[in-house]
């Protein structure tokens, strides 16, 4: 059951729809700790004052703004506390636009805006309404003392709320010397011809579920073959092929892969590599690892007027065990 990790209500003109905050995705990271080589144990990090070589007790420490190198500016925690957005409890919606309008470079974070004690019908009408009228909210909020630009739109049955940049955030494009502006480079009628036939063919529609962290997959199964003390040879890196010189001759062939592939999955050939086990997160006891899967899945429901963006359930993880691990004097835990 996911837990809420903010509680407020949103606001426009006079009306308030008191929300619960969760977040809308699950980082899947395999996560490393540091260790020592020699003895197997997790090493501590500390703040040391490289001057003296003592370290330094956290109330001990100051803010400081770098200048240059050698040069701060220190700022107190009481003159910063004084700049602090107002801490108010609610989303203030300033106005609403449509979706085709925010460039998805802008947003940041999704989640979800679930209705509190007492608001249950003022969400729904504003559910229902802003899928009617086809808009997106976009509003302010104070969310651990950090303001927010939000973007709130509907999303099947429920609200979504995506933090977004701000302008100033976002790196000018034109600042990219390698980019050659459109006059310098000159392109035929034939090859645009080409480059579009070879994006028609691999054209569909979007399927959230098809897409898989396959480097995350293969991390895990290596973590899993390792704690049953399977020996992993390292296997030499595959050369990559050289770029075609010719750009016809790539597109050509980049067409000709795509419907070789077509008609193998026409004769019933495999469409897609098997995704390798999945490992199950552990809780670090001995005995062997055990081999386990564990299906993970991406998506969400779109609505009308609202584009769909990533959401769901999904596991990943390794049981680890002490057979054919490292033994270290010292306990250490599994990264996760």
């Amino acid at each position: 059951m996911p837990r809420s990790i903010w509680t407020g209500a949103i606001s426009f003109g006079l009306v308030t729809v008191p929300v619960k905050l969760y977040s809308a995705v699950q980082r899947k990271t395999v996560r490393f700790h540091q260790l020592n080589a020699k003895t197997g144990v997790r090493i501590q990090q500390r703040r040391v004052d490289p001057t003296t070589g003592d370290e330094v007790a956290y109330e001990d420490l100051v803010k400081g703004y770098e200048l240059t190198p050698d040069r701060y500016v220190v700022v107190e925690p009481g003159e910063l506390e004084a700049l602090d957005p107002k801490k108010t409890k609610t989303i203030d919606i300033e106005d609403f636009v449509d979706l085709e309008e925010i460039d998805p470079i802008y947003y940041d974070h999704p989640y979800y805006l679930a209705p509190a004690q007492g608001g249950a019908k003022p969400y729904r009408l504003l559910v229902e309404a802003m899928r009617d009228a086809g808009k997106v909210a976009v509003a302010r909020v104070v969310i651990r003392s950090k303001q927010q630009l939000v973007a709130i739109r509907p999303l099947g049955e429920v609200l979504a709320m995506a933090t977004m940049v701000f302008a100033d955030e976002v790196v000018d494009a034109g600042r990219l010397d390698e980019v050659p502006a459109a006059d310098d480079i000159e392109t035929t009628q034939r090859e645009v011809d080409m480059a579009r036939q070879l994006i028609d063919s691999l054209a569909g529609p979007f399927q959230p579920d098809k897409y898989r962290d396959t480097y995350r997959d293969e991390v895990l199964e290596l973590i899993e073959r390792k704690a049953q003390g399977e020996e992993i040879a390292v296997q030499p890196v595959a050369d990559e092929p050289e770029p075609v010189p010719d750009l016809m001759a790539a597109l050509k062939a980049s067409l000709d892969q795509v419907r070789s592939r077509e008609g193998s999955e026409g004769n019933g050939g495999s469409a897609g590599k098997t995704p390798p086990t999945r490992a199950k997160k552990g809780d670090g006891s001995g005995g062997g690892a055990k081999k386990g899967g564990g299906k993970g899945s991406s998506g969400a429901k779109g609505s009308s007027g609202a584009k769909g963006s990533p959401g769901g359930k999904g596991s990943s993880g390794a049981k680890s065990s002490s057979g054919g691990a490292k033994k270290a004097p010292s306990r250490s835990k599994a990264a996760s």
